[in-house]
């Protein structure tokens, strides 16, 4: 079985993300009654800008300009209100995703809804937005080489890791101090205002599942339905990171399990490994750190241990991505490593044109405004040291690479660490959390779950992050359901996930992985709240 149609038309529209240009100069203009101007931005959307302050507690200081996009209901008679959208990260596009997606993602509920999105401070068409300009994988937090025990110098990696902090602070100056979680939750609240709603309507993706517990533990009586899928660990992921990145780290090292026991069980499909695929990954990485694979295409540098364990990590993050990791393996099986470099220039937000998409950079910097961080270095060399000792392919994940974090020295104005609650005043809370889900591992969603309280969990029995748009119409139904009419799934309600091992061959299909256009932030929609694509 392939993927269906509209998966297939939801993921080809992801790839062309970063090659729309959504621009409030286009077309004619309309002014509300709210004091927003929206203006036509192209296929029926409209886009909009708000002045915020920089700072809350300073009104009268500098400002950020958010950018805003909005596609309206279709049924204007019988419209409920917005629905809010945020697609993860921290630092992921939300504005040209939805302009990509939007109307394909949610067009079951844009008959009474307006799917709006707004680029978080710091990114996108937000200004000003960050970037450290910076050459991933030589001096962002995911450098090669993988740092363990046996290739650790201190003194370059922390003079690396300065480098690149002191290259973020000068290129981006005091604005990293004001991008915090709790700072674009009250942006959120203030274009609400300015639509003039009393209310809104919240669908948030992985990190975008913090930033919407954060709205409702802000502003309780504010929004009429809120969807968290692929929920964080709300109070791990801010207080307690590093216990957090470790227990995403053995999630990832499930999900690869999960991988190499179906390419077994369908090598007709897979065709890597005979019945020992686990161990054959396993050679293969030891084989390609003596010996690199050559490669071909826009980028035909060879392939090393680094980056095929790089780019299995990545295929974790959607199911319908293990066929393109299947013909990857193959391919290095076969000498060739071109599949990997795909994965890993992916992985790092490499362009065709070998500059790197700012993605890693302000997901470093929000989440280093926002977690909980000791300012130190031996910790994370402990760290680092431990989750080597644990984790085979995903050990880089954290403790060194958390280094970062220790010397980061620039501290946010405001940020939120809790209590996180949804008011029993206020409707219930759907969580939607995936049962093998890499990134936000299940048990941090039922974490989550008890710390908000109002909540009703539904669970998806399945792989990959996330589970609404594509994976199951038990889901998507459910869903629905509940944003149209606040109808909730009957508690303990499991839906199976419906993407068999070999349907979805979409990489080769759909070329996404050659298009010049794709980025890491251009399938915000599937990623995590940590790790290198975040």
């Amino acid at each position: 079985m392939r993927a269906s149609p509209r998966f297939l038309r939801v993921l080809l529209a992801v790839a062309a993300v970063c090659a729309v240009i959504v621009s409030t100069a286009a077309g004619r203009a309309t002014v509300h009654k709210t004091g927003l101007v929206w203006a036509d931005c192209g296929g029926g959307y409209q886009c909009a800008t708000l002045n915020v302050p920089r700072d809350y507690h300073h009104p009268g200081r500098a400002t950020f300009s958010l950018g805003i996009i909005r596609l309206p209901a279709q049924d204007q008679a019988h419209r409920i209100g917005p629905l809010f959208v945020n697609f993860g990260g921290p630092g992921g596009l939300a504005v040209d995703t939805i302009h990509a997606i939007g109307g394909d993602l949610f067009g079951a509920v844009n008959d009474r809804f307006d799917i709006v999105a707004v680029d978080p401070r710091g990114v996108g068409h937000t200004q000003p937005s960050v970037d450290c300009q910076a050459n991933q994988e030589e001096q962002g937090i995911y450098s090669k080489p993988f740092v363990t025990p046996f290739n650790l110098e201190v003194d370059a990696l922390i003079a690396k890791d300065k480098g690149y902090i002191d290259r973020c602070k000068t290129l981006n100056g005091d604005v990293l101090k004001y991008i915090s979680t709790e700072n674009t939750a009250r942006d959120m609240d203030s274009v609400r205002a300015a639509m003039g709603e009393a209310k809104l309507n919240y669908f948030g993706f992985s990190y975008g599942t913090f930033l919407g517990s954060t709205y409702a533990s802000l502003f309780p009586n504010r929004y009429r339905a809120m969807v968290l899928d692929g929920p964080v660990d709300v109070n791990g992921w801010i207080n307690r990171p590093t216990e957090n990145l470790r227990e995403q780290s053995a999630g990832f090292e499930r999900a690869l399990g999960r991988f190499f026991q179906a390419c077994a069980a369908n090598q007709d499909f897979c065709g890597f490994g005979g019945d020992d695929p686990a161990g054959a990954f396993d050679d293969l990485i030891d084989s390609a750190y003596v010996q690199p694979l050559p490669a071909t295409g826009d980028d035909p540098r060879p392939v090393n241990g680094d980056d095929i364990a790089a780019g299995a990590v990545l295929a974790m993050y959607a199911k319908q991505l293990w066929p393109f990791l299947a013909d990857a393996l193959q391919q290095a099986q076969a000498g060739d490593g071109s599949g990997f470099r795909q994965l890993a220039d992916f992985f790092y937000g490499r362009n065709s044109d070998g500059s790197y998409d700012p993605a890693s950079d302000r997901y470093f910097l929000i989440t280093a405004a926002d977690q909980k961080y000791k300012h130190a270095v031996r910790p994370y060399l402990a760290a680092g040291n431990h989750s080597w000792g644990l984790f085979d392919h995903a050990w880089w994940n954290t403790g060194y690479t958390e280094l970062n974090y220790g010397l980061y020295d620039v501290k946010a104005n405001d940020v939120y660490r809790g209590p996180f609650r949804a008011s029993a005043r206020a409707p219930t809370v759907l969580e939607v959390a995936t049962r093998y889900d890499p990134a936000t591992p299940y048990r941090g969603a039922l974490r989550t779950a008890a710390e908000l309280g109002n909540v009703r969990l539904l669970t998806m029995r399945g792989d990959g992050h996330t589970a609404y748009g594509g994976n199951s119409p038990c889901i998507d139904n459910a869903v629905n359901a509940y944003v149209e009419t606040l109808t909730l799934p009957a508690r303990g309600t499991i839906c199976q996930q419906d993407v068999p091992f070999g349907a979805a061959p979409l990489a080769r299909a759909a070329g996404v992985f050659g298009s010049s256009t794709l980025t890491p932030a251009s399938v915000l929609w599937r990623t995590s709240p940590h790790g290198a694509i975040n």
